[in-house]
């Protein structure tokens, strides 16, 4: 048996489902009951649980929905929950651990297929129908696969060496060309720029302030009698004589003392000799030295200084790297060489195997109600890898996409062709009203199908049709009831008579007439489903 399968889905306060658990069995199971009873949120509940959220069941949660598909996946059982928060906010959660929804959609992918009318069905992907066309035979294009990816492993660690010969060259020189400027600057202190700031705004000042500073001299104490501390020299002679006065006299007599000193030294910064014009020359020099520096290598001289070991541990890496550099050019041209030659031999076999698929799928049509299409996989791109399904309504018409041509019914039919012909039926298929519009002896095919990719992989399907539903190997009935004025969905197995009655129902509407149960009765029988015992009776 294939080792995905759909074990349970349980689904709580969801529109007019209030509380839902499903136990699936193996095989085909099909889904009936009437218009509106919550068939579609059934299916949305289970493509929520899968990470989807652009789906119409995501606006009928509420504030204490919860969703939850039990899975087996590789033979392990697997947890996929989603629920509604007070806020509003949609929680997911793996094996009850909070997840992602971006998880949960890239574990189960490979896990449950859900195709519905008003889904493209993944068939418009390019990955999508390259892995109908590999499926067969695609060991080479694995095989190319890996190559390219060591290709492209291998090209990123030569760049990283440096490239070719001439850009390994041009990186030398270019260090060698920042190294030489680093050096010349004679970087020590990552701290040196402010210092010669520092001592270039002092001596700037300096001179700046000469004129002024003589200016300042002369007023306090220049050769006229009417300077600032000669008069302040008199106002103390004319203070009068006694002890009264000797206490004031002795204040303002030191402060003419401290005067005269702090003058001298002001007469000292006055001396031209003090300023040199050089020395303030050399620190601008230098100041725009390290700025630049600064500038251009990281911003600081911190950086500049780290900049500078970088730069020769590379130049001394780039002088031992010709025997690396040698072995990967070698590599590269093997690689080069195995890769040309799998791209022909896998668009060979991507082309015979579209062929193949073609014919497969095309003989399969008339069996999913498509009898007048017309299919066919087109592969183009050196590598094969460029593919589409083609796709025509009727004969005479022009093919185009069959995403674009198609409608979500024939999608969903050849999406069944596929899987009947197909060699990987791992995936769990959900079939939302795949036959819906059709009838009689094509619904009876449809089933027949349905029943025949269920003895290969679980199948699920939603269907309004007796003749469909009766090929099940499993059958549930979802049905609305009324309870203290609230409309409520249950759902429930249905076997034997219980199952006699429901197609009986499907083929006649409520009131089952004893044509209709004869009818289902005989297309139970002849689908050698359920077989009543000789007692029971309707």
């Amino acid at each position: 048996m294939p080792s995905s399968r759909l074990v349970e889905l349980y689904a709580h306060r969801i529109g007019v489902i209030d509380e839902i658990r499903l136990d699936f069995g193996e095989g085909f199971t099909v889904i009936t009951g009437e218009t509106g009873a919550g068939k579609t949120l059934l299916l949305g509940a289970l493509a929520l649980c899968l990470g989807r959220d652009n789906v119409a069941s995501r606006f009928a949660l509420s504030g204490d929905s919860h969703v939850s598909a039990l899975l087996l996946k590789n033979g392990e059982e697997v947890l996929v929950s989603r629920e509604m928060t007070a806020s509003g906010r949609l929680r997911s959660s793996l094996n009850r651990t909070p997840a992602s929804a971006e998880t949960l959609r890239t574990l189960t992918q490979d896990v449950v297929a859900v195709h519905g009318q008003h889904e493209s069905l993944n068939l418009a992907r390019r990955e999508v129908v390259l892995s109908y066309i590999d499926s067969s035979d695609g060991d080479d294009a694995i095989e190319l696969g890996r190559v390219r990816l060591r290709l492209r492993d291998l090209r990123a660690e030569r760049r990283a060496l440096g490239g070719d010969e001439f850009e390994r060259g041009r990186e030398a020189d270019l260090l060698r060309a920042h190294l030489a400027e680093l050096e010349r600057a004679k970087l020590e202190d990552p701290g040196e720029l402010v210092k010669v700031l520092d001592e270039l705004t002092r001596l700037t000042q300096l001179r700046d302030g000469q004129a002024e500073l003589a200016s300042a001299i002369e007023l306090f104490d220049g050769e006229t009698d009417d300077t600032a501390l000669s008069r302040f020299a008199h106002a103390i002679q004319v203070i009068p004589q006694g002890d009264a006065y000797d206490l004031a006299r002795g204040a303002l007599t030191s402060a003419l003392i401290q005067s005269r000193e702090a003058l001298r030294e002001l007469a000292l910064l006055a001396d031209p000799d003090v300023i040199d014009a050089s020395a303030i020359a050399q620190l601008e020099d230098r100041v725009n030295t390290l700025q630049l520096i600064s500038r251009k290598f990281g911003g600081t001289l911190e950086s500049a200084i780290a900049e500078r070991s970088r730069f020769r541990e590379r130049l001394g890496a780039l002088g031992g790297l010709d025997g690396d550099v040698a072995r990967l050019d070698a590599d590269l041209v093997q690689l080069d060489a195995q890769e040309a030659e799998l791209v022909v031999r896998v668009r060979q076999q991507r082309v015979e195997s579209a062929r193949r698929l073609t014919v497969a799928v095309s003989e399969q049509l008339a069996r999913v109600a498509l009898a007048s299409a017309s299919v066919r996989f087109s592969v183009d791109g050196d590598d094969g890898s460029d593919v589409q399904i083609l796709f025509s309504a009727n004969p005479g018409l022009p093919e185009g996409p069959l995403s674009l041509l198609a409608s979500g019914g024939e999608l969903s039919r050849i999406l069944l062709a596929l899987s009947l012909v197909g060699t990987d039926n791992e995936a769990v298929a959900v079939f939302d009203e795949i036959d819906a519009g059709l009838g009689g002896q094509v619904a009876q095919q449809i089933g027949e199908c349905l029943s025949e990719l269920g003895r290969r992989q679980q199948v699920i399907a939603v269907t309004h049709l007796a003749s469909v539903a009766a090929r099940a190997d499993h059958h549930f009935v979802i049905e609305k009831t009324l309870r203290e004025g609230v409309t409520l969905t249950s759902i429930r197995p249905v076997v034997g008579v219980e199952r006699v009655r429901e197609l009986a129902r499907m083929l006649a509407g409520d009131d089952v007439t004893e044509e209709s149960y004869a009818l289902a009765q005989r297309l139970l029988q002849d689908s050698r489903d359920v077989r009543l015992n000789p007692g029971e009776s309707r």
